[in-house]
């Protein structure tokens, strides 16, 4: 039996914005959540600028007991458990329970465990110091930390599943719930991701000349996607979470549902045909966004809104060139098209997670979210689609159907699409 997929949840640390109201308010008026960080100039990094969430451990209080926060840090299990937690009581739900929720799961992706906790455990194990490290730092240490925590906290009894496909492991958290749920296999899941950028992985990123490096001194100009000016991405750290539901399900509960999962598609370029670790073949990109469109019953030219991957690099010109051949829309045809990543940089693992609650309040609220920096557009992008796809300026509007995709490292695509819940 196929069955339908709302969504009625949503949480997010992002760095413009932790909290619905805080991102939401953040996004229509294209403020930007990129510092410049002074500890990357003094450990000689070309790039010194960073998404940062504005957020403290004490934002968890309430939520967890304070045993259960001993050990932990303001960084990516404090993330995810404060995204996912905030999703949670947004759909209607408590904390307050003793019972095991045994027909909802939870997928919840990330790349890098804690590295910061990888060295303190190299340190004191080299010091032949162990017995310091105390009961809690595997917690830190495991990948699937943040899972953990949230099936812990909400008591979930179905599947309970960490993912990682680098840049790619949001959105594929998003799709593996909407169909565990479209399958039959859980009624509702906890969906989402967390990254949480420390100078070890910046340092590994900077080392590889990819992130920009000439806006050190106006970090908010520093993320550029599509423009003429990009010279590379700003990583980012945050967290976003979703609750998803079987439509029956959200009803009989009277959830408020915020927007539907129409379907979507993940893939393998195989790193062939131009496909290596770090780029995307194309001919995978165009798979997945027609496998997408195919498995969600929507034409190409019902799509109002992309929400692209476009990371600021060579790769953006790539990506818009795919879609459009995809959708066979270029030109004045092409949709809307808008990159959160010019406001909160690249936040890797938790980029699509960040990018989807963004794709849901869009719907929402009946507005496409500007590009900032985007006043010199790429021609070599204008060439294929017109400048009016890609506003820099908020657009109030009605957005029926969106498509989101996020490429990763590994030659691994997502593509959802979102629909407003009819």
């Amino acid at each position: 039996m196929s069955r339908r997929v709302v969504v009625t949840g949503l949480g997010v640390v992002s760095p413009n914005g932790v909290g619905i109201p805080a991102f939401l308010h953040a996004i229509q008026n294209g403020i930007s959540g990129l510092k410049f960080v002074p500890q990357y100039k003094e450990l000689n990094f070309n790039s010194q600028v960073c998404g940062v969430p504005p957020f403290e451990l004490e934002d968890l209080k309430g939520y967890l007991s304070d045993v259960a926060m001993y050990g932990l840090k303001a960084s990516t299990i404090g993330y995810a458990i404060k995204a996912a937690a905030d999703a949670w009581l947004d759909a209607g739900n408590t904390l307050e329970s003793n019972e095991i929720r045994w027909e909802t799961g939870c997928v919840f992706g990330n790349s890098v465990a804690d590295t910061e906790a990888m060295k303190r455990v190299i340190s004191y194990v080299d010091a032949k110091q162990a017995r310091k490290l105390g009961s809690r730092m595997v917690e830190q240490l495991m990948n699937s930390g943040a899972t953990a925590y949230i099936s812990g906290l909400l008591g979930l009894g179905n599947r309970v599943i960490t993912n990682s496909a680098a840049c790619a492991t949001g959105s594929q958290a998003v799709l593996m719930g909407y169909e565990y749920i479209k399958h039959g296999i859980a009624k509702r899941m906890v969906v989402g991701s967390n990254e949480y950028i420390d100078p070890y992985i910046f340092g590994a990123f900077d080392s590889m000349r990819v992130l920009a490096r000439k806006f050190n001194d106006e970090p908010e100009k520093a993320s550029r996607p599509m423009s003429a000016t990009a010279n590379g991405f700003i990583p980012g750290s945050g967290a976003g979470a979703l609750v998803i539901e079987d439509l029956e399900f959200a009803l009989a509960r009277n959830a408020t549902i915020y927007a539907e999962i129409l379907g979507g598609d993940t893939n393998s370029g195989g790193q062939r045909d131009g496909g290596t670790m770090t780029a995307p073949n194309p001919k995978g990109i165009a798979s997945c966004i027609t496998n997408a469109l195919h498995n969600s019953g929507v034409l190409p030219q019902e799509i109002d809104l992309i929400s692209g991957h476009l990371t600021a690099t060579a790769a953006d010109k790539m990506e818009i060139e795919s879609w459009a051949s995809t959708l066979n829309r270029r030109g004045d045809e092409f949709p809307l098209t808008n990159s959160l990543k010019s406001m909160i940089g690249h936040c890797l693992s938790a980029a699509g997670s960040i990018e989807i609650v963004a794709v849901i309040l869009q719907i929402m609220h009946k507005f496409v979210h500007p590009n900032i920096n985007l006043e010199d557009p790429n021609p070599d992008i204008t060439n294929i689609v017109s400048v009016n796809s890609l506003p820099t300026q908020r657009i109030n509007k009605e957005i029926n159907i969106a498509a989101k995709a996020n490429f990763g490292f590994g030659d691994v695509n997502t593509c959802l699409i979102f629909s407003k819940f009819k």
